[in-house]
């Protein structure tokens, strides 16, 4: 995880749409912008720049 553990609780409660890669609430069933309905949850990791 980050530096800031606040932060990274609120990160994780994004789901990313699988069709057009739109950003959603926690509770969401079904993509704001395209309306699919297959969302995954946001990568908890977070990738270092090279």
């Amino acid at each position: 995880m980050g530096k800031f553990p606040i932060a990274d609780a609120e990160i994780s409660k994004i789901w990313i749409c699988k069709k057009c890669k739109a950003r959603n609430k926690a509770g969401a069933e079904h993509c704001r912008s395209c309306g699919y309905d297959v969302l995954r949850p946001k990568n908890k990791d977070i990738k270092a720049k090279k």
